[in-house]
């Protein structure tokens, strides 16, 4: 169990979320073991002796998200309240806290599935497993990213000053890594054995997850082959796919897609349309904080508009991203699922972008084409976030 907590801790370090050998794992099984000793580990056995958990996470932030959580959480009033669709499904909020003792945590705990400790970073729980926290602390670093950056370019547009703001902004800034620009050489297709596809869908879910295209390893990757959508699992990894796959028969002749992506329909709806070959999804930072962005003042349909948006928009007016629309849809088969809002959308395009969420992406034989598009996306999307902020004078 302590190589598995190390390979969570060398993930966390590989997204840019912290530094190398920061994070402190501890696993609970016949005894509490810890991936390395530290002063912290005693408050965290009595978060363990206060709640019926396996496991914990306790993650001290890299930067810039220490800075962008630290600047949040001083302006919480005891919890941050993001917008992003995986916050509103998942997480709902992000309680903070000033104290790091046992019983503080455990009380922030038992209500959430992570809590973020001012000045300290972020802890985490699982219940069943280590996979659990570490999630939730990767899902509390984007929903932070994303607020931050999302309400500063808000704040901006809305012609208010901050100079708290403004420093904090310029300083997060200033520590983004370069933009990724070069990507992996992925398979073209088309596919002839199922061993193929899946060993393309394997490089593909690899890279999305290496270049930081995805929320933790969120995302969802499908190859549609002579008629069988092959997809990947519910909560399934895009960088471990091996045996996390779904064949779902596109006539729906088999019952195969009740571990499926949740968003299985949606693919079945899109590759019906398109006729694409492949599909992959993932969740861009800038993609997402700029379908966020909205001129409409005052529109009186803000508060539903990830769902019920009935203004057509693009993420931008230039280049891919005036081919890119944002589109407004939830997660399942409802009026406003995304299998009804999604589809029609891409038709004809590259990709879409679901409000808050994020990319999909097609290709029509292999993932190298949708892959480009994702990455491409991404970063003319972080290029005209940084235009629009200076447009108003950021």
């Amino acid at each position: 169990m302590l190589e598995e907590l190390e390979i969570y801790a060398r993930k966390l370090a590989a997204a840019g979320l912290c530094e190398p050998g920061a994070p402190v794992l501890g696993f609970l099984d016949d005894r509490l073991a810890f991936n390395r000793e530290t002063p912290e580990n005693a408050v965290l056995a009595g978060v363990f002796g206060r709640m019926g958990i396996n496991s914990l996470l306790w993650l001290p932030l890299g930067e810039p998200y220490a800075t962008i959580v630290d600047f949040l959480a001083g302006r919480s009033g005891g919890a941050i309240l993001p917008r992003d669709c995986e916050t509103r499904t998942f997480l709902h909020d992000l309680p903070v806290v000033d104290s790091f003792d046992a019983a503080t945590l455990a009380e922030a705990l038992s209500r959430r599935k992570s809590v973020i400790v001012r000045g300290r970073g972020v802890l985490a729980h699982g219940a069943v497993s280590p996979e659990q926290a570490f999630v939730s602390a990767s899902s509390v670093c984007f929903a932070c990213f994303v607020k931050f950056f999302s309400d500063y370019l808000a704040l901006k547009r809305e012609g208010r000053s901050d100079p708290a703001y403004e420093a904090a902004f310029h300083t997060a800034k200033s520590l983004l890594a370069p933009p990724r620009t070069v990507a992996p050489e992925l398979a073209e297709g088309p596919f002839e054995t199922r061993e193929q596809a899946l060993a393309a869908m394997d490089a593909a879910g690899k890279a999305t997850v290496g270049l930081g295209l995805v929320d933790s390893f969120f995302g969802n990757i499908s190859c549609n082959l002579d008629g069988v959508l092959l997809i990947s699992q519910t909560g399934s990894s895009l960088d471990e796919l091996p045996d996390c796959v779904d064949p779902c028969p596109l006539d729906g002749s088999s019952c195969a897609g009740l571990t499926a992506s949740s968003e299985l329909t949606a693919h079945q709806a899109i590759v019906a349309l398109t006729g694409a070959g492949v599909i992959l999804h993932g969740h861009p930072r800038f993609a997402v904080i700029l379908s966020m962005d909205c001129d409409a003042a005052g529109c009186p349909d803000s508060a539903r508009c990830h769902v019920d948006c009935s203004r057509p928009r693009f993420l931008g007016e230039r280049g891919i991203l005036a081919e890119i629309p944002v589109v407004p849809g939830e997660v399942g088969t409802g009026p406003r699922g995304l299998v009804n809002t999604l589809p029609p959308a891409m038709l004809g395009r590259r990709g879409a972008v679901v409000l808050g969420h994020g990319l999909f992406a097609t290709g029509r034989t292999g993932f190298r084409e949708a892959f480009d598009t994702l990455l491409t996306v991404e970063n003319a999307c972080r290029e005209e976030y940084f235009r629009r902020v200076e447009s108003f004078g950021g």
